[in-house]
């Protein structure tokens, strides 16, 4: 897409590929600097994927050369002084906190990111499942450089990855980081060559979507909630989970597949 053709105020574009939601974040003028009219179409657009029964699995990529610089604090700064949300009541948060008023994406997201990728850009990635990064980022926390807080999920999130003194050790300076300490710190899985990041993406995305919906859902949502609740919480729902997947016709064609040695053609059912 012409980069030059974005609105001042940016865009979140969205594009199918097949059962792939791709979603372009779109303001490279201003390094992808978020807007208030970027959050909530940013909601839109996973709300989107999530509603979508014909989509199965999102990639979110920024266009031009950097992911986003962030916040544009001289439009965002008077809704957080407010206290106000910037996506719609009812839809996903992108930055998945459960939130009340609004919806946990159940479907999975893998993320591109590239060069710049600051604050906003750090919790989003941390928000979504899978993140390949460029060799070129450079990745900062930097809001105590701005008088404010991470409050996106950098402080839950980092720790959790990291370890709590990893975490702190880029919350607290604000520091700029490269691809290979977000890989060391387990922030994204994988570096590839710069200008190959979201077709790599892409690819894992393809692999993700090849394979039974339902059980991907389910698979994804148990690890969640046993990063979140502890494993004896998500255990206690591996039976009823598992009868209800074995009986789906997922399942069946499971079987069948392997029986006749051919690739399954899974419908989501």
């Amino acid at each position: 897409m012409d980069t030059t053709a974005f609105p001042p105020e940016g865009t979140i574009t969205t594009e199918r590929q097949a059962d792939l939601l791709l979603i372009g974040i779109g303001r490279p003028a201003k390094r992808n600097g978020f807007t208030p009219r970027m959050f909530r179409e940013l909601g839109e657009a996973y709300t989107l994927l999530d509603d979508d029964p014909a989509l199965r699995v999102g990639v979110l990529f920024g266009h031009g050369g950097h992911f986003t610089a962030g916040l544009d604090l001289p439009t965002i700064a008077p809704f957080m002084q407010r206290g106000e949300k910037l996506v719609k009541p009812g839809d996903v948060e992108p930055t998945d906190l459960g939130t009340p008023g609004y919806r946990r994406r159940t479907k999975p997201m893998v993320v591109a990111v590239s060069g710049i990728t600051y604050t906003l850009g750090i919790e989003l990635m941390l928000a979504a499942d899978i993140v390949v990064a460029a060799d070129d980022c450079r990745f900062s926390q930097l809001e105590v450089k701005r008088g404010i807080m991470a409050t996106g999920g950098a402080t839950l999130r980092m720790a959790e990855r990291a370890g709590l003194g990893n975490a702190l050790l880029h919350l607290l300076t604000g520091d700029e980081f490269g691809a290979a300490e977000a890989l060391r710190l387990n922030f994204v899985q994988k570096v590839v060559p710069a200008g190959t990041e979201r077709d790599e993406a892409v690819r894992i995305a393809r692999q993700i979507a090849d394979q039974a919906p339902l059980a991907v859902v389910a698979t994804r949502q148990s690890a969640l909630k046993a990063v979140e609740e502890g494993p004896m919480a998500a255990m206690q729902d591996f039976i009823e989970v598992q009868q209800r997947l074995s009986r789906s016709e997922d399942a069946a064609e499971g079987v069948r597949s392997f029986v006749e040695r051919r690739a399954a053609r899974f419908q989501g059912r």
